[in-house]
């Protein structure tokens, strides 16, 4: 069987599960990884044969497909920021709206020039910010603290995956009162979908991510936004950062908590699809 011929029964075989664009990209995410080929490579080679011993595999990454298992997971990494991140179901896949959020704060840095910045991560998952962050201010000083074991062991692997340092703790963020430092930067993408949101969650994402980094209790969806604040109003240093990333129907609410608490700049922005989506605080 060519590559050519592979790709027409991906496109026959999942195409009640998936549009076509999604088929294509999943194709050439399983070819790059398992097979280090790109589509120019096949587009030069059309003929280019599959090896029977991949068949299997290939076989075995359609039938998770049509289960609507995330791509991210079958392959066990993603990308985000242009770096690579091991994935599994401990941890959730990092999103583009998130990358905004990474561009804004690095530069926010830039601009105040405090390139040798001492940040904070809560909540880190995979650890994509913060290593992001440490890849490309290799002079700050990065800190990321989780809940969960076993998100940290996978955060811990990408650092090294990387090739950068950052300084990692497990703790229950509800149940701390201290930071532990002052910082110039603390930023923290929570569990912030509601419980009555879940109808509104794709299958591939409700059924396989893990819901303790997703969900919040409809009756306090604001309980790590308003947590997180009031540890850092005590422990950003002077001129300091607050950045969230955000429920997009909950924009105001948390910039009315945020004011509430007494920080006075405060800048809601918008992702690229247009909603409500991240947060900027300082306390003047």
């Amino acid at each position: 069987m060519t590559f050519k011929d592979l790709k027409s029964s991906f496109q026959s075989t999942l195409s009640s599960y998936y549009d076509e664009q999604e088929i294509d990209s999943f194709f050439y995410m399983v070819l790059e990884k398992h097979h280090q080929l790109k589509r120019i490579d096949l587009a030069l080679q059309p003929d280019l044969n599959v090896p029977t011993i991949e068949l299997e595999h290939w076989h075995l990454v359609l039938e998770q497909l049509k289960t609507q298992k995330p791509i991210q997971y079958i392959l066990g990494e993603a990308f985000f920021y242009d770096l690579r991140f091991k994935v599994n179901e401990n941890t959730l896949i990092p999103r583009h709206e998130t990358e905004e959020l990474v561009a804004w704060i690095l530069n926010e840095i830039k601009r105040q020039n405090i390139l040798n910045s001492t940040i904070l991560d809560i909540g880190t998952g995979t650890g994509c910010i913060p290593i992001s962050l440490k890849k490309n201010l290799p002079e700050s000083t990065v800190f990321a603290i989780d809940i969960s074991e076993e998100t940290l062991k996978v955060a811990k692997e990408n650092a090294e995956i990387n090739n950068v340092e950052v300084h990692f703790r497990q703790c229950n963020i509800l149940e701390i009162s201290d930071l532990e430092n002052q910082y110039d930067v603390i930023i923290s993408n929570p569990p912030y979908v509601r419980e009555l949101e879940k109808k509104e969650i794709r299958p591939n994402v409700l059924v396989f991510e893990p819901h303790l980094a997703l969900f919040v209790s409809d009756e306090d969806p604001l309980i790590f936004y308003r947590k997180i604040a009031v540890l850092a109003k005590e422990q950003l240093k002077p001129n300091g950062l607050l950045f969230f990333e955000i429920n997009q129907y909950l924009g105001k609410e948390t910039v009315t908590l945020l004011h509430d608490l007494g920080f006075a700049t405060i800048e809601l922005r918008k992702d690229i699809y247009g909603n409500d989506r991240m947060i900027k605080a300082k306390i003047d």
